[in-house]
């Protein structure tokens, strides 16, 4: 008998939308780190194609999720002015699960504790597809950018620095 799948937030968010989609899952060892270049191997993706949630703040109460190639960094700067903020910072990992409801290596900008402003790096909308994660380690889901931005009420803007 096959294995069921696990279903996080973010797949059930997605499937209610009707939003095109492939779930995509990996193991990882004890310890082993989980940043995104080793999940684009895991998986058997191109690099340029899986991305990353980052949730940065301007402040309390103001709360921004930003997605961006593995292989980048957020520009702190570009990021701002996406937002309409002078200055944002990262987040604290240790306010990541109780802010989003995500642990770090599973956080997806999808289906989030709450729908926070959400920016991907406009190079994605070039792509026919990316990967984020699924909203747990060991899970990553497939869809076309426009579909990513519907299902966050994304906006594209150049954010990402390599």
């Amino acid at each position: 008998m096959a294995k069921k799948q696990t279903k996080t937030n973010a797949i059930r968010l997605i499937e209610q939308q009707k939003i095109t989609h492939e779930v995509f899952e990996y193991t990882i060892q004890n310890g082993e780190a989980v940043d995104g270049l080793t999940v684009a191997g895991k998986i058997g993706q191109p690099v340029e194609k899986v991305y990353k949630t980052l949730v940065a703040t301007a402040g309390k109460g103001k709360y921004f999720v930003f997605v961006i190639p593995v292989d980048a960094e957020l520009d702190l700067k570009a990021a701002a002015k996406a937002v309409g903020e002078k200055k944002i910072e990262m987040i604290p990992v240790k306010e990541l699960l109780s802010l989003t409801g995500y642990m770090r290596g599973g956080c997806s900008p999808i289906g989030m504790k709450k729908l926070f402003p959400t920016f991907v790096e406009q190079a994605a909308k070039t792509l026919d597809y990316i990967i984020v994660s699924a909203g747990k380690v060991g899970m990553q889901i497939k869809l076309a950018p426009a579909d990513l931005a519907k299902a966050t009420n994304g906006h594209f803007a150049a954010i990402a620095a390599k």
